[in-house]
């Protein structure tokens, strides 16, 4: 489905290649692998490739309860904040446990029909190098009921 939605709507998605490994109501676990389209010059992953593994571990933390309220609910990040900690000089592993704040945001939009926001974390490791977080993410997802 990743790959589809990535080829489909935002190709950058598409060429980063992120795989979804974990998936659950209550968190998501997202790794984009260290390859010649996502290192920089130094050897590690660039920063676009992690901008894309935190927006998409995000935003598909957000797809299920979405889909399942039935409604057309437009889903934005209305904005995006990175620390980066590390070099991340292997596969990076991206994760959020957010997952059951998102589900009550989509409650609450359904019920209210106006915008809601909310603070997502998400954190990098590379796992094959240390289980130190990289890169920690701050992205305000933003949702608005279109169905009405």
């Amino acid at each position: 489905m990743i790959r589809k939605f990535g080829l489909l709507k935002v190709p950058l998605i598409w060429l980063c290649r992120p795989k979804v490994i974990e998936h659950t109501d209550e968190r998501i676990e997202v790794v984009i692998r260290l390859r010649r389209r996502t290192k920089n010059h130094l050897g590690s992953m660039y920063f676009g490739a992690l901008a894309v593994g935190a927006d998409v571990t995000g935003g598909f933390l957000a797809m299920d309860p979405i889909k399942e309220s039935g409604r057309q609910i437009q889903l934005i990040f209305k904005d995006f904040k990175a620390d980066f900690l590390k070099r991340p000089e292997g596969d990076v592993h991206f994760y959020c446990n957010d997952g059951l704040a998102v589900r009550e945001l989509v409650k609450k939009t359904v019920e209210t029909g106006e915008r809601h926001n909310y603070k997502m974390n998400i954190e990098a490791i590379v796992p094959s190098l240390s289980m130190d977080v990289v890169a920690k993410f701050e992205l305000t997802l933003s949702l608005k009921d279109k169905t009405i």
